[in-house]
């Protein structure tokens, strides 16, 4: 084989073996500085090694709809919440069904379980509704005055009383304010192009006699004739008055089962304390939303969520917002209802277009976010109630970790034995590599745990221990290149060299079909199965990085030693041990030989 032109030197790693290996030990250097900085100096683990918190929730069937509970709802609630939890920052999670109504969410250790549930369970239900009225979240107690103006009352004896008075009286009549609500409310409440009611014939005779008939007595004054109020507004108006909202149990029954095409009572937060609303029929609903994010307010410094509307929804939000803007206080307001509980109110003093909104509300970051995320990934399906919610212990998933992790250290102690046995001092360049790359792989895998939320279970550890064979296979490869090289005759120098193109070729190929196995593992499968697809994809990367940047370099550095160069019989490139026969002695050829002249004949 002919040798090198000369002049030509190698170029990258071939030629520059130094500058590899320094980049591969500033790497190493930063992802361990970065992993003693973030404090994360130990790989997250998931639920089936360190525990975490188990979900069960129960679906629902709503009146009317028995069969909403169903496979499509179930796989879609399914996907939502795996959605909703991810967006946490867990990737770990295992969302699935059981059996026809059950879902099963288990959520590693180390995440905010309170706030968890609240992602998992909220229906998120997002309503734009009017609001009729508002009042304290109390109900109202006995005053010795009725509210508004007095109520009327007759002259003479045997006159009822105001209201709290020692002595006995008759029932009083409803205040002004409460009259003049009710006739707010029914007609805010009446459906368009519904034409008021009439008397009826009777009620219209006794009202023609009742003008006929003198008065008893000439000073007492007529009694204010009050339109009547729908039954229906009535009561409305008495659930809200007895709405007490500083009481969990009222609060999670008001508005329980309303409509979104009906008028309801909410209550919700204003600042520390509590309020009540009647609040007219949805205008806008969570679906209108086509995304939403928690951000950051610059100008006012709070947290807040801001919208953006969907075609349909942003020709709706602009028309109620128009008419709200027209009236009084507070009926110039619109509630933003989530799953019946109001978080916001704004009023409108214009038509709000752009299909862009915000809500705002006392958010703190999480909160923010958690809205966001909801209404992000849209409303379920159906109402889920928790089932139940147990703690798993680590027990069983640690006594598998090190029913693994010895297993490895089995597997890898063979593996050494085996490079020892058979390649001897090149078993040394193959420990060192198995090294590096356990030391790449530990520090990448702690930093996503910080960073993207990658949790280690026992699958995703298999893929490690299936690595370290991976690894192996590389040098391998090229090793048996080299002695390929060297039994043809070469010298280990040039043999190093040469034996590289072929091999790194038969490496890049090993290694592509091994992550395009991992790649297809994670996108088709769910659950702990990803994270071994995880694993294997990530180590098949880190051993191409390994071979490339340390092994390649250093094999070149060690061919320069003496003990390498000159086959020493435990280098493991010994030309005796590989069969190397010695090259043929050929003799120089002159021409034919003369036979010797005899004197006698000279």
């Amino acid at each position: 084989m002919a040798a090198p032109k000369k002049g030509r030197r190698p170029t990258g790693a071939q030629g520059r073996p130094g500058r590899a290996l320094a980049f591969i030990l500033i790497a190493m250097v930063a992802l361990t500085a970065g992993m003693f900085l973030s404090h994360q100096t130990t790989p997250r683990l998931g639920i089936d090694l360190a525990g975490g918190t188990s979900i069960t929730l129960k679906a629902k069937s709503e009146p009317g709809k028995p069969d909403a509970v169903n496979e499509t709802n179930m796989n879609t609630a399914v996907g939502i919440i795996d959605r909703r939890v991810n967006g946490l920052g867990v990737s770990e999670a295992e969302v699935q069904t059981q059996g026809r109504d059950h879902i099963i969410v288990n959520i590693p250790k180390g995440v905010n379980e309170q706030q968890a549930r609240e992602q998992v369970g909220t229906t998120a239900q997002l309503y734009f509704r009017p609001v009729l009225a508002f009042a304290d979240g109390a109900p109202a107690a006995p005053e010795t005055k009725p509210s508004g103006s007095p109520s009327p009352s007759a002259s003479g004896s045997g006159a009822p009383k105001a209201e709290g008075s020692s002595k006995p009286s008759a029932p009083a009549t409803p205040s002004s304010s409460a009259t003049s609500q009710g006739r707010v409310l029914s007609e805010a409440l009446k459906a368009p192009g519904t034409p008021t009611p009439s008397p009826s014939a009777s009620e219209s005779k006794k009202a023609d006699d009742a003008k006929a008939t003198p008065s008893a007595s000439a000073s007492a004054p007529a009694p204010v004739a009050t339109p009547p109020v729908d039954p229906a507004v009535a009561d409305l108006q008495a659930k809200f008055a007895a709405l007490d909202c500083t009481k969990e149990d009222q609060r999670a029954a008001a508005g329980k089962g309303a409509k979104p095409e009906e008028p309801t009572i909410a209550c919700g937060q204003r600042g520390t304390a509590w309020g009540k609303w009647i609040l007219g029929p949805a205008q806008v609903a969570g679906t209108d939303v086509k995304d939403a994010k928690g951000v950051v307010d610059q100008q006012r410094g709070q947290w807040i969520v801001q919208m953006q509307f969907t075609d349909k929804g942003a020709d709706k939000f602009a028309k109620i917002t128009g008419e709200l803007a027209t009236k009084q206080a507070p009926q110039n307001q619109f509630a933003i209802v989530l799953d019946g509980k109001v978080i916001s109110d704004p009023s409108v003093s214009q038509a709000l277009t752009g299909g862009n909104a915000e809500i705002s509300g006392g958010f703190n970051q999480q909160s923010a976010q958690d809205l966001g995320n909801m209404l992000s990934y849209g409303a379920l399906p159906l109402s889920f109630q928790e089932d139940s919610v147990t703690t798993v212990t680590a027990a069983l998933g640690g006594e598998q970790l090190k029913a693994g992790l010895i297993a490895g250290a089995i597997g890898l102690a063979l593996v050494v034995i085996y490079l020892l046995v058979y390649y001897r001092g090149l078993a040394f360049i193959a420990i060192v590599s198995l090294m590096v790359s356990a030391v790449l792989t530990y520090t990448i895998m702690a930093l996503l745990g910080k960073g993207i939320g990658f949790a280690l279970n026992l699958p995703a550890v298999c893929g490690a221990i299936v690595a370290i064979g991976i690894t192996a296979d590389s040098f391998i490869v090229y090793f048996e290149r080299i002695r390929d090289e060297i039994r043809e005759g070469r010298t280990l120098r040039p043999a190093v060299e040469r034996a590289w193109p072929r091999a790194r070729r038969t490496i890049l190929v090993s290694d592509f079909v091994s992550f395009l196995a991992a790649a297809v593992l994670f996108i088709v499968t769910v659950g702990k199965v990803q994270g071994f697809a995880f694993t294997l994809g990530l180590t098949t990367l880190l051993d191409v990085v390994v071979v490339f940047l340390f092994t390649k370099p250093v094999m070149t550095l060690l061919a320069r030693t003496k003990f390498f160069s000159s086959g020493h019989p435990w280098s493991g490139l010994d030309p005796k041990r590989l069969g190397v026969k010695p090259p043929l002695r050929r003799s120089r050829r002159t021409g034919p030989v003369p036979a010797p002249v005899d004197a006698k004949e000279a």
